[in-house]
């Protein structure tokens, strides 16, 4: 995959008004200080977390630059633009290398698009957006992908006008440890691991619930074989990073075919929260299988805090969510623009 340099805009005048790539050493606080600021309703812990990291890595002097190319959050900021206002930084947007497989295209994420409150609605956002994909354009991008909140209607209208088109609307659900499990209906499905062999037949029930095309298995997830069918060294990196997958799933009666499954990521299983992702056949009334296995991992994970990424119009499983006590964190639209 192609990357951008560090040096790969030219940068304009320090003090002047208007667009100009990021300068590390003289914008991180005042980035930090507006992203803060802009997404302080929704900003989670990572997001918290990514805030502190920039104020420190903003005392960080002439060590920076080496520093920014092994630190995935400052390089992407720094690959980005600000928009100045007599010597004011007013508007921000971040660009981040998506590292999707190369048979997918070169993809890459915008994200941390700002404006400070007092300088909204005059065409600041619209100026980052464009600098931003003419710059990716000019590097032979494939794709530019975003998320953004369901409800920010003036976010939605201007990724709109930018070209960019929806994919697919997901909600990130979180049930408490403090919750405890409703009482479950029994079913006759019987919840297994998936076996090696079974990786292509699982892939096939993927690409059905799960295509490319409507955004893949989640955010920064896209759908591709090698998730399913892994090579033995695949499987020995996984196993080494200590990132394996457990997969829970529903055979067919016959046991030819995969109903549903259940990704738990085992990295993500520590300190009391769990990653789980659901998919279940879009061929069938599904929601007897995904019943039983949202009551599965709630019983064995009850006293964990348990966080689901779903897509939203699965109504069957979100209201099984709610059922156990799920709540709703955030619903974000996913949007693409092809270059």
């Amino acid at each position: 995959m192609t990357r951008l340099s560090l040096g790969a805009f030219t940068a304009a005048t320090a003090d002047a008004d208007g667009v100009r790539p990021v300068n590390l050493h003289s914008d991180l606080r005042p980035l930090a200080d507006l992203i803060e600021l802009a997404f302080a309703d929704s900003m989670d812990s990572a997001g918290r977390s990514a805030i502190r990291e920039m104020r420190y890595l903003s005392h960080m002097g002439a060590a920076l630059r080496l520093i920014t190319r092994f630190n995935s959050l400052a390089e992407g900021i720094s690959l980005g633009f600000v928009y100045m206002v007599a010597g004011e930084l007013v508007g921000n947007v971040s660009i981040y290398p998506a590292n999707f497989p190369r048979e997918l295209g070169e993809t890459w994420l915008l994200a941390n698009v700002a404006v400070h409150p007092r300088h909204q609605r005059r065409g600041i956002a619209h100026q980052l957006m464009a600098s931003s994909l003419e710059a990716l354009r000019s590097r032979g991008a494939s794709r530019v992908i975003l998320q953004v909140d369901c409800a920010n209607e003036a976010a939605l209208r201007l990724y709109e006008a930018g070209g960019f088109r929806y994919e697919r609307a997901w909600i990130h659900w979180r049930r408490s440890s403090r919750a405890r499990a409703s009482a479950a209906p029994r079913h006759g499905f019987h919840i297994t691991r998936l076996r090696r062999k079974e990786g292509a037949a699982e892939f096939a029930l993927a690409q059905s619930a799960r295509p490319n095309s409507r955004g893949g298995l989640g955010w920064l997830k896209p759908l591709r074989k090698a998730d399913f069918c892994p090579s033995p060294w695949q499987r020995a990196r996984k196993w080494l990073s200590m990132n394996s997958i457990e997969k829970l799933i529903i055979r067919s009666v016959d046991q030819r075919e995969i109903l549903a499954s259940c990704w738990l990521e085992n990295a993500a299983i520590g300190f009391g929260r769990v990653q789980a992702r659901i998919f279940t056949s879009p061929h069938i009334d599904h929601r007897a299988c995904a019943e039983a296995l949202i009551n599965n991992l709630v019983s064995r994970y009850e006293r964990a805090t348990i966080l689901v990424e779903h897509p939203r119009d699965d109504e069957v499983v979100s209201e099984l969510l709610r059922q156990q006590q799920f709540k709703i964190r955030r619903e974000l639209w996913h949007m693409r623009l092809d270059l």
